[in-house]
């Protein structure tokens, strides 16, 4: 009888263990029961954002991400989940991506916007009017860099070093992180000079734009007008573009065969520079460039009245060998053309 009362003390005490050992850990690891619900949300930018991430409402793990993948319009990023049916949303529910935590770990937070109270069907889409991607820190961290590059990179890493140890339960107290807190904002107040010169920057910036603002329009919309012009004419762009191509194409065979007799003149003109740059020629290229303006002009006179030229025999000269002996015939003319 004992050993049996025992027993049952025994399996009671082991049952009760398993039993709560299982609640904490499935209290610990967040493990959800009960039937879920699966839904779609289309995001702009869903960057490390993976599959298995929590999705919560105010703040208490509902879900868990379950997909990512691209949108069927190839533009936008599509994320598929699931939530506890005991979780109910809305067609008025707002899905955002938020951080995690500083390593970069995201989760989807759902929370109740302006619109309809209905229930959202399972497998439903969330669309894009209806979701926010994560602020992206490095561009907010990027507006940050003069302000960053006047600290201290030793301040700044303690004091980091603080918040996660105090965050953690590793060491530290609130005393040693609120020192190093006042340690930051000092160090801040003494970059004043800093931040006003760069708020005074900013001014002069805006200042310029705002007096030039009339061109700054101007500019826009005479790049708006252009860009609409390109718009309208981009069936005649186009098929420019294909012209262009084919005379591309025809030019290229045209110096293919003219190319053999293009190195030949190359080559011709080469020993032609060279013979006229030998001194002995110097002098009778410079009399040919001299004398040939004047010598061209009159020829094109005597060409002008068609595509032939008219010669005149003004005077003649010369020596006969005949059988008697040489005659030397002599024929000059005295009109106004010969003098």
């Amino acid at each position: 009888m004992k050993t049996s009362a025992s027993l049952a003390k025994l399996i009671a005490f082991a049952v009760a263990t398993l039993v709560a050992t299982g609640t904490l850990a499935a209290t610990i690891a967040n493990i959800q029961l009960g039937d879920k619900a699966t839904y779609k949300a289309v995001f702009e930018d869903v960057t490390g954002v993976a599959a298995g991430q929590e999705v919560r409402i105010a703040g208490v793990r509902v879900g868990e991400i379950e997909k990512v993948s691209v949108h069927p319009d190839r533009t936008n990023a599509l994320i598929e989940f699931t939530v506890a049916k005991t979780s109910v949303l809305t067609q008025g529910t707002v899905a955002t991506v938020k951080y995690r935590n500083l390593v970069g770990e995201r989760y989807l937070a759902l929370t109740q916007g302006v619109g309809d109270s209905a229930a959202l069907k399972d497998g439903a889409t969330i669309g894009l009017e209806r979701t926010q991607s994560a602020l992206d820190l490095t561009v907010l961290f990027n507006g940050f860099k003069p302000l960053f590059a006047a600290l201290s990179p030793k301040d700044v890493n303690e004091f980091s070093a603080e918040i996660i140890a105090v965050l953690q339960g590793e060491g530290g107290n609130i005393n040693s992180l609120l020192a190093k807190t006042a340690s930051l904002t000092s160090t801040l107040a003494d970059r004043d000079a800093v931040i006003g010169r760069t708020i005074g920057n900013l001014n002069a910036v805006l200042a310029t734009v705002d007096e030039h603002d009339a061109a700054l329009k101007s500019l826009i919309d005479q790049l708006q007008r252009f860009v609409s012009g390109l718009a309208a004419d981009r069936a005649t762009i186009g098929a420019s573009l294909s012209n262009i191509n084919s005379v591309t194409a025809e030019t290229a065979d045209l110096l293919k065969v003219t190319r053999p007799a293009i190195q030949d003149d190359i080559a011709s003109l080469r020993r032609l520079s060279a013979g006229l740059n030998k001194p002995r020629n110097t002098a009778t290229f410079e009399k040919f460039l001299s004398t040939s303006p004047e010598k061209i002009t009159q020829i094109t006179r005597t060409a002008s009245y068609g595509s032939w030229f008219n010669f005149y025999l003004c005077r003649f000269d010369g020596t006969v060998q005949l059988p008697t002996g040489p005659v030397k015939p002599s024929y000059a003319v005295s009109a106004a053309r010969c003098s």
